[in-house]
């Protein structure tokens, strides 16, 4: 009966989807406080049912007995951004991004089906991104993309070696200042883990997942306005961790991850390179009750610099999925629309047993300002926006 009351709490949440302003590209760097106070680590070594299936399903072996996770992350971004444009439409402005900061929720569930297999399922927003200038850009630029997954996944552990699977079903929703546009697509995150002493390993990949929202943005600005479709692909991921236990009281984890933006419908468009990402966690035992942690994660921006340009007297286009855009309407959707640029990210955190059935973890995280800035070929148009955010963590675990 708990565990059927605990598996309907998760899909009430998976009902709460959130905006989210992400830091690998618009994608989170890891998912609930434990993971994200590591750098977003747990590849390897996840510590809560949350992480383990967003990180790596095999990993769910690695937990013992049956637990339930709750998590909320207060995401504040600061956005700005400035624009000289002489003589052009709107002329110069700067402004900060009316955006406030966003509740983002996550629910994890694991429990053993037998002594060689573990399930477990959760939901949580992953990514997403977006800006709010209206009544301060006079083309109101307004952009928003967000993500939520639920994933069911099960592991089944076979001597030192785990194997898993999820199945991710995502929600995604995007509005481009001219209307709600949401879908849904499905795909598959696999897993494997070895123990080795006190060394973990893992590997996960994670398939494209593809979303076409309909009718979203007139992107070639026709009068009366015509509103074409935008494929928008969550991409493939491929990811590899290492964890190491033998230091006393000690947790060291490293993960790479590398995204693969440049071959996402959307992403690609907006001429987004693939990225690798680099994260490093470690983890204290500083009493019996109190644990301390601290992590960095790196992945160089995504978004390509298009210094000089050219818009060729305004007439320029740059096709969008079939779609011819004007080269300036491009460049400042890319660049003032969805700046996912940051790079360096840190992170501390701290758990706190209150009893061996329940614990309390909290985490912080810094994305440190990184600016992109584009000027035009003839050197009198400048495209500019800057990004930096604090993230605050908050979650509970209940062992059972």
């Amino acid at each position: 009966m708990k565990k059927a009351k605990l598996l309907a709490a998760v899909l009430t949440v998976a009902a709460l989807a959130a905006n989210v302003h992400a830091t690998n590209g618009d994608n989170l760097i890891g998912v609930g406080p434990t993971s994200r106070a590591m750098g977003g680590t747990g590849i390897a070594a996840p510590q809560d049912a949350i992480s383990a299936i967003f990180s790596n399903p095999a990993a769910l072996s690695q937990l013992e007995g049956s637990q339930f996770n709750f998590a909320g992350t207060f995401f504040a971004p600061t956005v700005k951004a400035k624009v000289i444009q002489p003589g052009g439409f709107g002329g110069n402005w700067s402004a900060k991004s009316q955006d406030e900061g966003y509740a983002i929720p996550a629910i994890g569930l694991s429990t053993p089906v037998n002594d060689k297999m573990t399930f477990g399922i959760a939901a949580y927003g992953v990514s997403g991104m977006g800006v709010d200038y209206k009544d301060k850009d006079p083309q109101d630029t307004n952009t928003k993309v967000s993500v939520m997954k639920f994933v069911p996944a099960l592991a089944y552990k076979n001597g030192a070696f785990s194997y898993g699977a999820g199945l991710d079903i995502d929600y995604q929703a995007a509005d481009f200042g001219q209307g709600l546009a949401h879908n849904y697509a499905l795909g598959l995150r696999l897993g494997a883990a070895y123990e080795y002493g006190m060394w973990n390993f893992g590997l996960t990949y994670v398939t494209p997942q593809n979303v076409k929202h309909n009718r979203i943005y007139n992107f070639d600005n026709n009068t009366p306005a015509t509103y074409e479709d935008l494929k928008l692909e969550n991409p493939g991921q491929y990811a590899a961790g290492l964890s190491y236990k033998g230091l006393n009281k000690w947790v060291i984890s490293a993960d790479v991850k590398y995204i693969d933006w440049a071959n996402a419908d959307g992403y690609k468009d907006f001429d987004w390179e693939s990225q690798t990402v680099f994260g490093l966690g470690v983890q204290n035992k500083t009493t019996d009750k109190l644990t301390l942690r601290a992590g960095w994660n790196y992945g160089k921006s995504p978004v390509k610099e298009h210094d000089a340009f050219n818009i060729g007297g305004g007439a320029a286009t740059t096709m969008v999925q079939g779609t011819p855009m004007s080269t300036f309407g491009y460049e400042y959707f890319r660049v003032i629309g969805f700046p996912g640029v940051t790079e360096h990210h840190v992170t501390l955190g701290a758990g706190y047993e209150f009893s061996p059935k329940f614990a309390l973890n909290l985490g912080y995280k810094r994305a440190l300002a990184k600016t992109i800035k584009e000027t035009d070929s003839t050197g009198t148009i400048t495209l500019e926006s800057e990004l930096s955010e604090d993230a605050y963590d908050i979650g509970l675990t209940f062992k059972f």
